[in-house]
């Protein structure tokens, strides 16, 4: 494991990007999981880590509002919307669009 993957075994979700670590639940998280936290780093270093956070939360009650639900409103922040529908994909980041999150920001997914 990367000095820069820290097994944090009481961690709620199984993975958790902080600039410049990623937290997970587990020993073994899984390439996808990986991938999905370092697709969330890029965006904290392309916004600020201050800015990153912030917005995160103002969508998160935007969307919290949109939808009642935790999970849905979790779900459609543009940033959880780039990482989950690219998490997939081992080699995105080499050919990732500078702020490419943004065109997750409408249409979101119910």
């Amino acid at each position: 494991m990367s000095k820069f993957i820290i097994r944090v075994s009481s961690l709620g979700p199984d993975g958790m990007a902080l600039f410049p670590f990623i937290l997970v639940r587990k020993a073994d998280p899984g390439k996808v999981l990986i991938n999905h936290e370092r697709i969330h780093l890029r965006q904290q270093a392309e916004l600020g880590i201050l800015l990153f956070y912030v917005w995160y939360v103002a969508e998160y009650l935007i969307r919290r509002f949109q939808y009642r639900k935790h999970y849905t409103a979790y779900r459609n922040i543009s940033f959880e919307r780039e990482a989950f529908a690219n998490e997939d994909n081992l080699t995105y980041l080499q050919t990732r669009p500078f702020w490419a999150f943004c065109k997750y920001l409408s249409s979101a997914n119910v």
